[in-house]
C-alpha cells in the first residue's frame, strides 16, 4: 500500500473520540443524512471520494494500486456498489470475485478494507454507534417502530433494522426508556481491532466452528448471570458481529461448509442472521467473497446451491492483459527490494510482461486474432480500430482467465535480481531465468513448459524489434534533419505525381516505399496522394506549414523507411572485422547517446549494440 493517504485533502483524525447522546446524533443526521448511511452507501462513497471515473475509464481509488483490470473494477463499482448505494435490491446480494490465482481478488478486498479504515477516520466518512455495543449498533435503531415513519420523513432517510440483544438489554436495564440519553460514540473501523471489518478464511471442514461467524456462549459468564439466554452471557465476537456497519471478506468462499453458507442466505436477503439463544440479529454489512474459476463452476453445477447463486453478483477478475500495466505490477512489488548497486536494463521487465500476456490470450482465426496482435491491441499500441470490440471478444474466448500466474513471474524475476555476480540485469537474463524456472522444475507439466517456451520466443521477437529501433535511433547523428530531408523528398515526389505528372517523373520507388508502410495499396495510391496534395494546398493559407506530424501514421512510416535505409550501414559498423578508429568512434557515439537517455548503463548499452548487430548480420 502507498504511504499516501487514500483520501487526498481529507484531514485524518488521530483517534476520533467524540461522544454524545442520541439527541445530539439526531441533530447530526438532520444536518447530514450521510451520517446514517448504509454500509453499501458508505463503501461506494468511500470509492468516489477519491474521484469519479476518469476519461480513460478508471476510478482513482483503485488506479494507484490495482493495474490492468479496470473492466472488473468498473463492474464492481457501476454494477454493484452504485446501485446498492442507491437502495436497489443489489444491496441484498453477495459480491463474489471469480478469477485465476494471483489475479488480484484478495488485493481488491484488502484495498477496500484499508480504504474503509481510513475513510471512517475522516470527517467526511464519520461513523457513529451506540457506546459500548460490540456490533457498533446504528443509534437510530433505538427509535421505536411507531415513531420511525415521522422521523424518516423529517430526516429524509430510511431506518431499517433493530437493536441487537446486547443493546436491547442495556438500554432497558440502564436507561429504562430514556432513549434521548443513550450515549453515542464516534466509531473508526479497524480490522486489527475487529471493528467494522471482518475476515473469514475456511479451514478443515471437520474443525470449522459456526461460532467463528456468529459468536458463542461465554460459559464463565453464565455462572455469573445464571441464564444462557442473557445477552451478558454471549460473546458477540463472530465475524458477522464484528463486520456490522462495514465489510466482511470471505476468502475462498465456496469452500465453506453448507451450514455457514445458509447464514449468508438470510444475511444477504433479509439483513439479519440467527443465533441459537436469540431472535434474528440485524446486520448491515457488505459481503465480499472470492474464489477461483474451477471452484465456482463446480459450485454452480450443484442444484442445491441455486438459492445462494441467485443472491450473488459475480464479477470476473481476469489477469491483466496490458503489458505496460503488468510492468507497473512488477515495479510495485519488486521495486522496493532492488539492490542499490544493481541496474535494470530497459525492456528487462517488459519482456517478462510480454511473456505473461501472450500466455494469457488465445490465438483466434481472424484478422488481428494472433497473440502478438492482441498484445498490441490490449496495450493500445496496435492498429485495432475498436479495442473495446476486441476486448469483449477476447473475454468471451477466455482471455485473461488462464495463463502464467504473476507470482511465477515475480518469483523468477526475484531470483535473477537477487544475484550478486552481475552489475546489470538485461532482458535476455530475464528470459533465461523464466525458461529455467520451468525447465528445472520436475513437477512442471508439459503444458506449462510449452506455454513458457512459446511465450519466450514471442517475447524475444518483440524485444528484437524494440531494441533494434533503439539502437538505430542511437546511430542517427541528426535524426530530425534526416527525417525532414526524407519528408521533403517524399512531398516533392507527391507534387510531381499529382500536380505535374507530365513535366517531371516522380520517384515511384520512394513513394511506394513510404506508402506501403502506411498500408496504402496500389489501387489506393492515387487517392492517397491527392489527399496529401490537398493538405499541402490548404496549408498555404495558414501561418504554419504542413509537416509529417500533421498526418496520422506519416511520421511512423518515414521513421521506418529511414531505419531501413540505415540498417546496412549499421550492420557493417557493428560487425566490422577491422576495428579502425572511425568504426570505434561511431559505436562509442551511439553508446553514449543511449547512456545519456538515463535508461542505459554502459554495460547494457554495449550489450544491446552487440545484440542488434548480430540480428542485422543474420
Amino acid at each position: 500500500m502507498s504511504s499516501e493517504p487514500l483520501f487526498a485533502g481529507a484531514e485524518l483524525l488521530a483517534e476520533p473520540l467524540w461522544t454524545g447522546t442520541l439527541a445530539q446524533y439526531l441533530a447530526a443526521v438532520e444536518a447530514d443524512p450521510n451520517v446514517a448511511e448504509s454500509a453499501h452507501h458508505r463503501l461506494w462513497r468511500m470509492v468516489v471520494a477519491r474521484g469519479e471515473k476518469t476519461p480513460n475509464g478508471s476510478y482513482p481509488f483503485f488506479s494507484e494500486q490495482i493495474f490492468g483490470i479496470d473492466h472488473a473494477l468498473n463492474m464492481l463499482v457501476d454494477d454493484y456498489l452504485r446501485p446498492a448505494a442507491m437502495g436497489f435490491d443489489v444491496k441484498k446480494r453477495i459480491l463474489l470475485l471469480v478469477g485465476p490465482v494471483g489475479g488480484g481478488k484478495s488485493s481488491i478486498a484488502t484495498l477496500l478494507k484499508r480504504g474503509l479504515e481510513q475513510f471512517t477516520r475522516t470527517e467526511t466518512g464519520a461513523l457513529y454507534g451506540i457506546a459500548g455495543c460490540p456490533m457498533q449498533e446504528e443509534p437510530l435503531h433505538l427509535i421505536p417502530p411507531e415513531l420511525r415513519p415521522e422521523l424518516e420523513r423529517r430526516l429524509g432517510i430510511v431506518i431499517a433494522g433493530d437493536l441487537c440483544p446486547w443493546c436491547r438489554y442495556y438500554v432497558l436495564d440502564r436507561y429504562r426508556g430514556q432513549l434521548a440519553e443513550v450515549p453515542v460514540q464516534r466509531v473508526t473501523m479497524s480490522e486489527r481491532r475487529r471493528i467494522g471489518i471482518g475476515t473469514y478464511a475456511p479451514s478443515d471442514p471437520k474443525s470449522q466452528d459456526i461460532a467463528d461467524l456468529i459468536g458463542s456462549l461465554d460459559f464463565q459468564a453464565i455462572t455469573q448471570v445464571g441464564s444462557e439466554s442473557d445477552p451478558r452471557a454471549y460473546r458477540f465476537d463472530g465475524e458477522l458481529n464484528v463486520a456490522n456497519r462495514g465489510l466482511i471478506e470471505f476468502q475462498e468462499m465456496l469452500k465453506l461448509d453448507e451450514k455457514f453458507l445458509y447464514h449468508l442466505l438470510s444475511l444477504s436477503q433479509e439483513g439479519n442472521f440467527k443465533t441459537g439463544r436469540y431472535d434474528l440479529i440485524s446486520a448491515d454489512e457488505v459481503v465480499i467473497g472470492h474464489t477461483n474459476e474451477n471452484e465456482y463452476r463446480a459450485f454452480a453445477k450443484n442444484p442445491r446451491n441455486e438459492a445462494l447463486l441467485s443472491r450473488m453478483v459475480v464479477v470476473p477478475v481476469p489477469y491483466n492483459l496490458d503489458h505496460r500495466q503488468e510492468v507497473r505490477i512488477y515495479q510495485k512489488l519488486l521495486g522496493p527490494h532492488f539492490p542499490p548497486t544493481l541496474h535494470v536494463a530497459p525492456y528487462a521487465l517488459e519482456v517478462a510482461a510480454v511473456l505473461a500476456i501472450v500466455s494469457r490470450v488465445e490465438d483466434q482465426l481472424k484478422p488481428g486474432g494472433d497473440r502478438m496482435s492482441k498484445l498490441e491491441a490490449y496495450s493500445g499500441t496496435g492498429d485495432c480500430a475498436s479495442r473495446a470490440g476486441l476486448e469483449h471478444a477476447g473475454r468471451m474466448a477466455g482471455d485473461g482467465m488462464r495463463g502464467l500466474d504473476p507470482r511465477y513471474v515475480l518469483n523468477r524475476l526475484a531470483s535473477v535480481l537477487a544475484r550478486s555476480d552481475q552489475p546489470c540485469v538485461g532482458p535476455l537474463d530475464v528470459l533465461s531465468a523464466l525458461k529455467a524456472g520451468v525447465a528445472n522444475n520436475p513437477l512442471a507439466d508439459r503444458v506449462s513448459q510449452s506455454l513458457v517456451e512459446d511465450g519466450i520466443q514471442l517475447a524475444r521477437d518483440w524485444y528484437n524489434r524494440e531494441i533494434a529501433r533503439q539502437v538505430l535511433a542511437a546511430f542517427a547523428v541528426d535524426w530530425g534533419e534526416q527525417l525532414q530531408n526524407l519528408y521533403e523528398n517524399y512531398i516533392d515526389n507527391v507534387v510531381a505525381a499529382v500536380a505535374a505528372p507530365g513535366n517531371r517523373r516522380a520517384d515511384e520507388r520512394l513513394l511506394r516505399a513510404v506508402e506501403e508502410r502506411l498500408r496504402v495499396t496500389e489501387t489506393q495510391t492515387a487517392a492517397f496522394r491527392e489527399e496529401i496534395y490537398l493538405r499541402l494546398q490548404m496549408a498555404q493559407d495558414r501561418p504554419t506549414r504542413f509537416t509529417y506530424l500533421d498526418h496520422p501514421g506519416l511520421h511512423a512510416a518515414l521513421t521506418e523507411k529511414l531505419f531501413d535505409d540505415m540498417r546496412d550501414e549499421i550492420k557493417v559498423t557493428t560487425q566490422s572485422p577491422v576495428a579502425d578508429q572511425r568504426v570505434l568512434a561511431r559505436i562509442e557515439q551511439a553508446v553514449a547517446r543511449m547512456v545519456e537517455t538515463g535508461s542505459y548503463c554502459r554495460h547494457c548499452a554495449n550489450g544491446a549494440m552487440a545484440h542488434v548487430g548480430g540480428l542485422l548480420n543474420r
